[in-house]
């Protein structure tokens, strides 16, 4: 059989009378010249929270239908999955949920992904997103598996309004402790995250800042954003990151600096008294679409290549109709090639007709 090939940026494409096939090569670039260099893998669609811009309990209540174990992935495939991604030029994989440690066994997969290596022979880094609400009774066997860093929802420190935002009424000091044994065991640097939302939590700001300043912890500040169809995001409460970020200089000051690598989400600011650092996340007012590296695997192995998506493409369809290896990297490359998403900056256009129907954030992850 003949057949061409033809370079296109760092990833060739090869025209055969079969169809195009893609093979993995350590670099993929989208339609907007954006690597592919960070997985974020859904393990569950389950939460022991019930966070309301997440999984609000008037949706998620006792009669909603969760995905049946045998439509989840296998640890097998999604380490197989995440082997071939990484062929394509993934550096980064984290685990997110729903709630990550809810999955059975959870340490078995981490123990699996760890093993995976970058073409030039560098181990992946390993990272998960958990509430934890089981992470002081997890932290250590994480670690023992393989985990390299953690990241927490955290969206406030009095107990309260942490209480009634998770409303599970869950104890603030359960996630405090959780976080002190993940530190104790050499899960760092840990980031916090704090979804941030006008009228909910935002007098929590300073509180955030001034506890975790001085630490090796990271607080990121994130916007509220219009992930999936029922938290019922509204404009108005929305708080500004550059907001955020004034707030924060009257109290202590702060400066820029440089992204850890081309992509990051965040950005990055220190105290200048050398202190630590916080970041922002600005979706919202500020986005970040042109520099998105992030590919998402859904629970049941739909790829989704926005976190604003609306359809995915079935991965595990492939894995169980008998695909061979090289089949499934070349579809995922082909996703990847045609990709061409960037919802936040359209969202202004969106808001002014009828929204479209978006993935769930517990489907998909954050």
């Amino acid at each position: 059989m003949s057949e061409r090939i033809i370079p296109i940026a760092d990833h060739r494409l090869k025209q055969a009378s079969g169809g195009t096939f893609i093979e993995p090569s350590g670099r993929l670039l989208d339609t907007r010249v954006r690597p592919l260099h960070d997985l974020r893998i859904s393990v569950t669609d389950r939460c022991n929270f019930r966070c309301t811009y997440c999984m609000p309990k008037e949706v998620f209540d006792s009669n909603y239908r969760y995905l049946p174990h045998s439509a989840l992935l296998s640890f097998e495939e999604i380490t197989l999955l995440a082997k071939l991604f990484v062929a394509h030029g993934v550096e980064k994989v984290r685990l997110t949920g729903g709630e990550p440690l809810l999955r059975k066994n959870i340490e078995d997969l981490i123990k699996m992904l760890s093993d995976l290596q970058t073409p030039d022979g560098r181990p992946i880094d390993l990272t998960l997103t958990t509430n934890a609400a089981l992470l002081a009774r997890k932290a250590q066997s994480l670690k023992d598996a393989g985990l390299k860093r953690i990241t927490v929802s955290l969206d406030a420190l009095d107990d309260a309004i942490f209480r009634r935002m998770n409303d599970a009424d869950f104890p603030l000091s359960d996630v405090l402790n959780g976080i002190a044994e993940a530190e104790r065991v050499g899960l760092g640097p840990i980031k916090i995250n704090m979804v941030v939302q006008r009228g909910i939590n935002n007098s929590q700001i300073l509180a955030m800042a001034r506890h975790f300043k001085g630490s090796d912890k990271i607080v990121r500040f994130i916007e509220y954003m219009d992930v999936g169809n029922s938290n019922g995001w509204k404009l108005d409460q929305v708080v500004p990151s550059a907001d955020v970020i004034r707030l924060i200089q009257t109290e202590f000051p702060l400066e820029a600096i440089d992204p850890t690598y081309s992509g990051e989400v965040a950005q990055r600011w220190r105290y200048k008294d050398g202190s630590g650092e916080i970041g922002v996340i600005s979706s919202v007012t500020q986005a970040f679409c042109s520099t998105c590296t992030r590919a998402r695997l859904s629970t049941e192995g739909q790829l989704y290549t926005c976190l604003f998506a609306t359809q995915g493409h079935d991965l595990r369809g492939l894995l169980r109709n008998g695909a061979s290896d090289a089949e499934i990297a070349s579809a995922i490359g082909n996703v990847w090639v045609a990709r061409e998403d960037r919802y936040s900056e359209l969202r202004g256009l969106e808001m002014e007709g009828m929204p479209r129907p978006k993935i769930e954030m517990s489907y998909i992850g954050g």
